[in-house]
């Protein structure tokens, strides 16, 4: 292919799309660069259909060190696995692209994205989007694209598109949208406290971007004139599919609509069992196509009810919340626990206080020096939440992904840390899942946190919505179970309080949506949000005044950055023999501020006093208990505090003459003086003649 490029302004900087020249070798290659922050994009297919049931689509996102003029930290000198942000990253442009291959498609396709330079100004994950959308257009991969992916911001009531990094520490929305030129297609983000009203005007305002991207990729994708791969959709024969049909009649519909979820997984696997026995001798090839068949009509049957009679299959009409119960305070020993069951999803989340020394270390290409995370969230999603058995290989994707989510909807609703100064780390073990365990654990989250006495600004709830949509007849279910999600077109999480929306994720399956769905999908989802609050603020409405007896203490003292020496010591003698001496834990950074930690009050308290006696200031007229260290003819010197000395004279020593200082003080006694003056070079006149009675 002949080196193509385009440059066109946007948000203030200029982007520049450009393919040919690069990675030539790959089905299809593009170079998007925005500032200085460049993402190189590669497309690979196989040339044959494989075997499996979906569609076999991998997108890999890596961030290169020298890409920030970086050496990868640790021993080992080079990028290992992937970290959380590639992950999610990743996720990004995967939930993006995926809904616009054509159906049927079964060639292996992988989407390879690295970073190969970072301005530390311009995010990288999103433009990721749109330079993967362009590769997959100069490729021969058939694909309904292009897309465009941009982030907004808010900045002083102002929407910022493309925000930098910068930008970002003041705005008030951090959301990533992606669609094509006039519809949406995927939404992730976090807001603190916004409106529904101003996620849809955010929404609007993203798309104008996206349709600047879009164009541009038109134009390039025309100079370059690639034609695309031919395919053909496999399908099972037609009079096998009239067999299926004609067999199970409405039993997929009775299956379907069986109250229990395990009940439904058991009669649609008994009819798929038995539907297969009968017609394997006449079909013997085509065994496996009647899986697909029978799919397909549950796929059918699920829609037409909902859309023909507004019934779902568990019973509910379109806006019913399904049964929530809620607990506190399970774990004994853990510093705050909730259980949030909602249906047949049911989430025990646990937080766990810390102190500085837990908070994680980071170090990416996005920042010039490594940063640290005083707040975390984890979700687990074990096998038997949903009766399956099957390895545990590490942390999945999938759970990163909801991790994430769950931690954007809560992180903007915790205290500042100079106000509670504990790194706090919550943890999500779905036990149960029919639908939306990412919005059990914010429930959940949000009760573990007051359980362990985090003073966080409000309660935080999610819902998940989803999407039945025919033509134009259309369908938004609040509170999405499993099969809704499999067999729908929308999978809409917001989560928020009750003044508004923290945090936001939205994937379809379908070639997008127009605003007015998404906006009708935000104010159901504000009902159900609400709703889901009410239950949880009647088992816990405020977060607990005390913390857990088995949690850290800390105490926090600011001081004088010029007086950190005086707490550490020579080679940190100091602060050890403190922290022997009381059992805490001592953390000093660099612009003064101290934190103590302890598991009792006592200890916090005992080297609290400690670090503030080494760093006390003298106060004129204030009366010390002294030792003294030397005598002289004129005088003694006596320490007053630890380092500090003043001068007693031998006239401030007694009423009368004294001959001899050694007279009324000798080395080591200990001594109350009063300070009756510092000079302007810091020398310190003392006088116990002031403290004794004239007689």
């Amino acid at each position: 292919m002949t080196a193509l490029h385009l440059e066109r302004p946007l948000a203030g900087r200029t982007l520049r799309l450009e393919s040919g020249r690069l990675a030539k070798q790959a089905a299809g290659s593009a170079l998007l660069q925005y500032g200085e922050t460049i993402v190189l994009a590669a497309i690979t297919v196989s040339d044959t259909v494989t075997a499996l049931p979906f569609f076999p689509l991998t997108v890999e996102y890596r961030e290169k060190s020298y890409a920030a003029g970086k050496i990868p930290g640790g021993f080992i000198k080079r990028e290992g696995r992937p970290s959380d942000d590639e992950i999610l990253a990743g996720r990004l442009v995967d939930r993006t692209i995926r809904p616009l291959f054509p159906e049927g498609f079964r060639n292996e396709v992988q989407v390879f994205l690295y970073v190969l330079s970072a301005d530390q100004e311009n995010d990288a994950d999103v433009l990721g989007i749109t330079v993967a959308s362009l590769a997959l257009s100069l490729s021969p991969v058939p694909w309904n694209g292009p897309i465009a992916g941009v982030r907004v911001g808010r900045v002083e009531g102002q929407w910022v598109l493309n925000p930098t990094f910068q930008q970002l520490e003041q705005s008030d929305i951090d959301m990533v949208v992606a669609g094509t030129r006039d519809s949406l297609l995927m939404v992730e983000g976090s807001a603190l406290e916004l409106p529904e009203d101003r996620i849809a005007e955010a929404l609007a305002f993203a798309q104008g971007g996206i349709a600047e991207l879009v164009a541009m990729q038109e134009e390039l994708a025309r100079k370059a004139g690639v034609g695309k791969m031919a395919w053909t959709r496999l399908e099972p024969p037609a009079d096998l599919t009239a067999r299926v049909r004609g067999m199970v009649g409405e039993r997929v519909a009775e299956a379907l609509n069986l109250p229990e979820k395990s009940e439904r997984a058991q009669a649609l696997a008994a009819l798929r069992a038995t539907v297969v026995e009968q017609l394997a001798e006449a079909f013997p090839d085509n065994v496996k196509d009647v899986g697909a068949i029978l799919d397909d009509i549950e796929y059918e049957t699920m829609r037409a009810q909902v859309l023909d009679h507004g019934e779902r299959i568990d019973g509910r009409d379109l806006d019913t919340v399904r049964p929530i119960t809620c607990e506190v305070g399970l774990l004994p020993r853990a510093h705050g626990s909730g259980l949030f069951t909602r249906g047949q999803t049911q989430a025990l989340v646990s937080t766990t206080l810390g102190t500085v020394s837990d908070e994680q270390r980071i170090d990416n290409i996005d920042v010039a020096q490594e940063t640290t995370k005083s707040f975390m969230l984890h979700y687990n999603f074990p096998p038997f939440s949903t009766g399956e058995v099957r390895p545990i290989r590490g942390v999945s994707r999938r759970e990163v992904g909801h991790g994430a989510l769950a931690e954007r909807a809560l992180q903007g609703l915790l205290p500042p840390y100079d106000v509670f100064p504990y790194t706090i780390r919550v943890v999500s073990d779905i036990l149960e899942s029919n639908g939306s365990s990412s919005m059990a654990t914010v429930c959940g989250g949000s009760l573990a946190l007051m359980d362990a006495g985090v003073p966080m600004k409000a309660s935080c709830a999610g819902v998940a919505m989803g999407l039945i949509k025919e033509g134009g007849r259309v369908a938004v279910l609040t509170d999405i179970l499993g099969t809704e999600d499999y067999l729908g077109d929308m999978d809409f999480k917001v989560a928020g309080t009750r003044d508004g929306v923290t945090a936001i994720q939205m994937d379809i399956k379908i070639q997008g949506l127009d605003l007015a769905v998404i906006t009708q999908a935000l104010a159901k989802a504000r009902i159900g949000r609400l709703h889901i609050l009410d239950v949880m603020d009647q088992t816990l409405a405020r977060p607990r005044s005390t913390l857990s007896k088995y949690a850290p203490r800390i105490i926090t003292i600011q001081i004088r950055p010029d007086r950190i020496g005086d707490i550490i010591g020579p080679k940190g003698k100091t602060i050890r023999g403190i922290q022997d001496q009381t059992g805490a834990e001592i953390n000093v950074d660099d612009s003064g501020l101290v934190t103590i930690s302890s598991t009792s009050g006592d200890a916090g308290e005992r080297a609290r006093e400690m670090i503030q006696a080494l760093v006390q200031e003298p106060e004129v007229g204030k009366i010390y208990e002294g030792t003294v260290k030397s005598t002289t003819a004129f005088g003694a010197f006596v320490e007053i505090l630890p380092g500090v000395e003043g001068l007693l004279h031998i006239s401030e020593m007694q009423h009368g003459r004294t001959e001899r200082t050694e007279d009324v003080v000798k080395k080591g006694d200990h001594v109350r003086v009063k300070l009756l003056e510092v000079d302007g070079r810091g020398k310190m006149r003392l006088s116990r003649k002031a403290l004794l009675d004239k007689q």
